[in-house]
Formats: structure tokens, sequence, C-alpha cells
């Protein structure tokens, strides 16, 4: 017996068992009307069934386990919520069970009923040791059938980022326009940066930025300072300019920058360079101010990448890497593919947090739309399920591909995936 109690679930859910002839271990004949509902929070295992014993139908609840003395053992005979169970579903009948009422209580066992095939399936799926227990058959599973499951995944992972959106809504007391810019400082610094940089939102409100519109020195003072890089000497004229506005900027709004040290530019191409990044994120804050509403108006995506096109950057990062580093030649502009990556991980999420939050379909719907239209992801996971014949066509998708990837292939959860039901049912 190689398989878990999960496997008699999808077993007695979806009928994948020899039932011709059907009797308990007491010899009773017994036909399923209703396997129930499966259960997956506390109680038996299988809500709402109906079977008939002897020409008796009963209607109630069943549970199911490897071998019946798994009952004594998971001590249901104490426990009241189990006394409407009108079936013990066991692969193996190794002790007689009774209620509370010390009725016996009948006993379907499955040890012969299920086919070697199906048990040499799943065992395939779990006793594999490649990136994903599918890998060899995904391939042949329909492609709808995939990209169903995927639209499944896709919502789930959308909403469990939406829950961190939420609580940080929460703790800034409903403001949507603050909650967006701490998310979206947080993307500019692309995983690596990530931390520094929502540190910096924090220390700088948005709302700050705007009393300062119309100067862009002083915004960028304040991004560069929060930001730790104008403590050192600095020789340049644009960066002492930038430090001194930042000491009479840092005393007014009680500015308490970050140590420098906790940016990353190791194993980092200049382009990503984290003061590049700053000096693009201080350009943004110069451009467009309340940019969530601005977000939730423009309907075109086209229309919402000209919000990170083309930024006022400060020539001073034409050659420039560093305060302290000249190269000339510097791509000063977002490319692409970060903008991309802030549409995807951002503008969508906040979309969709926003339908969510106000019940609102028309936003989770352009959330979706904005998905589709992005290009698909290109990473190792991805890289992994093309190669085993899934085809990964926008965003949409390769969201759904590292939803299913952390939440059912990395934990062997194949029985709740719709692909891994579907290679099982196969032929």
């Amino acid at each position: 017996m190689n398989f878990p109690e999960d496997f008699l679930h999808y077993v007695w859910q979806f009928r994948s068992f020899d039932y011709s002839g059907l009797h308990t271990v007491a010899g009773e004949s017994l036909k399923i009307i209703n396997p129930g509902l499966l259960n997956k929070n506390a109680g038996p295992d299988f809500f709402h069934a109906k079977i008939e014993i002897d020409a008796t139908t009963w209607a109630g609840n069943v549970e199911i386990h490897l071998r019946s003395s798994d009952w004594l053992k998971h001590h249901h005979q104490k426990d009241p919520a189990y006394e409407n169970v009108i079936l013990h579903v066991v692969y193996e009948h190794d002790a007689e069970i009774k209620r509370m009422d010390q009725t016996v209580l009948p006993v379907l066992e499955l040890k012969n009923r299920i086919s070697a095939d199906l048990i040499k399936k799943y065992e395939n799926l779990f006793l594999t040791l490649t990136d994903f227990p599918c890998i060899a058959q995904i391939g042949t599973v329909d492609p709808l059938i995939v990209d169903s499951f995927l639209a499944r995944t896709l919502i789930e992972r959308f909403e469990l980022k939406t829950n961190a959106v939420i609580e940080t809504l929460n703790e800034l007391n409903g403001n949507w326009e603050e909650t967006f810019y701490r998310f979206m400082a947080r993307n500019f610094g692309f995983k690596i940066n990530a931390l520094p940089f929502e540190m910096i939102a924090k220390a700088v409100p948005q709302h700050i930025y705007s009393k300062h519109k119309n100067n862009p020195y002083q915004i960028e003072a304040m991004v560069f300072g929060a930001a730790g890089f104008l403590t050192d000497q600095l020789e340049e004229e644009y960066p002492r300019k930038l430090k001194a506005e930042f000491a009479f900027l840092r005393k007014k709004y009680n500015i308490e920058p970050v140590e420098v040290s906790v940016w990353k530019f190791m194993r980092m191409r200049p382009q990503n360079f984290p003061t590049i990044r700053l000096a693009q994120f201080a350009a943004l804050m110069v451009k467009a101010n309340h940019l969530f509403s601005k977000i939730m108006e423009i309907k075109e995506v086209n229309d919402l990448r000209i919000l990170f096109e083309k930024l006022p950057v400060n020539d001073y990062w034409k050659t420039h890497y560093h305060f302290k580093k000249e190269a000339p030649g510097v791509n000063i502009q977002i490319g692409k593919d970060s903008v991309d990556n802030i549409l995807l991980n951002t503008v969508a999420l906040f979309l969709f947090a926003y339908g969510k939050y106000t019940a609102t379909q028309f936003y989770i719907s352009r959330a979706i739309k904005l998905l589709e239209s992005l290009p698909a992801e290109e990473n190792a996971i991805t890289g992994k399920f093309r190669g085993a014949g899934v085809k990964i066509g926008h965003a949409f998708a390769s969201q759904g591909i590292l939803q299913l990837k952390k939440q059912y292939c990395n934990e062997k959860k194949c029985l709740s995936c719709g692909i891994g039901i579907k290679i099982l049912k196969q032929a």
C-alpha cells in the first residue's frame, strides 16, 4: 500500500474502482446513489452522501481510511461529529467499528476493487524525482483542460496577493493611493532590492512628493536621500545639490534614511543598479501624481505603458551608474520588460484587488484582460513546463503556472489538481 488516504478520496469521489456487485464486509448489498461532497475541513471526509444498503436508503456522511482501525487511532469513536457517518470506506478492513450507540458501522473494502494500473499511474506521479510530478504526462493532456485549471490557479494566486494588499490598505486607513505607491515602490526593486525600496516608500509617503511636483531636484533629493546615498562626501555638482536640498527636506519632513548597505549591486547589470532604478522612480514621482487614480481610469494597455515610459530622468544619469561611477551611454529609461513587470505585478494586481474589495467585476475583468495582453514570463519554472509541452501564451498563463508549481506540484497535491486528475483518468 504505497499511497496516502488522499488517493482513496480521489477513488471514492470519482468512483474510480470496480463497483459491480458491491457489498459491505458483512455481506449486505450496497449501492452508491451519491458519493457526497468532499470536505476539506474538520469532520467526516464526505458530506451529504446517499447510499442504499439491503434496499434501505441512507443519507449522511462518509469517512475514508486506509484501514478500519484508523477510526480508533483518530479517536472518532469519541467524537459526536462522526455519529452521522453512514459508511466507512477503507482500503483494508482490519477491525470492527462501532458508533457511540454501539451499532456496527457498515464498511466497504476497496482492496480488490482498485485496478493495479490506476495505482501505478498514481505512483508514477508521486514517486517521481523530476521538477514536477506530471512532467512526462502533462503534454498529453487536452490544452483546454490545462488552460482551465491555470485560470483557477491564476485566480488563487491573485486572491492570495490581494490579502497582502488589503492588509496594507487597512494599515494605511483605507488609502488606496498610498497603498499602491508602496507596492509599486517595492516592484521597482525587482525582487533583489524590493525591501529597501519599500523602506524608502515608508520613509517618504507619496503625498509629500506631490507638494514638490514643480521642483524635480527636491523630489530627487528626497528619493536619494531617503535611500542613504547622500551621506558621503560628494564632489560633482548634481549630487552636491541634492545633498544640500535633502539636508533641509530631511528636517522638514523628519525623513530617516535607510542604511546604504541594504542596497544590492553584486551580480547585477549596471542598467539594473538600484541607483538607476531610484533615478527612474524619482522621475515617475515627478511625472505623475495620484498614480492609482490614473490607472483606474486608463483602459488601454498602451496608455498604461505611457505612464512608465519616457520618464524625465535627470541627464546626470546618462553618464553615470552611480554617484561615484561615471560611464558613458547609459540608457536611463525603463525597458519594456521592466514596464511589463510593473504592469503585471502591481497594476494588474491592484485592478484585481480593488475589484475584489469593492465587489466590482469590471475591475477584475480589466485585470484579467491586462494579463492576457502581457507576454508570458520567461523563467526557470515556465521553461520547464514549456519543455514538457505546455503552451504558455501570455502572463495570465505564466502566473497560473507559477501558482500551480508552488501550491500543487511542490506539495504533491496532484489529487486536488485538475491536470493530475485528468492524467489519472486517462486510459
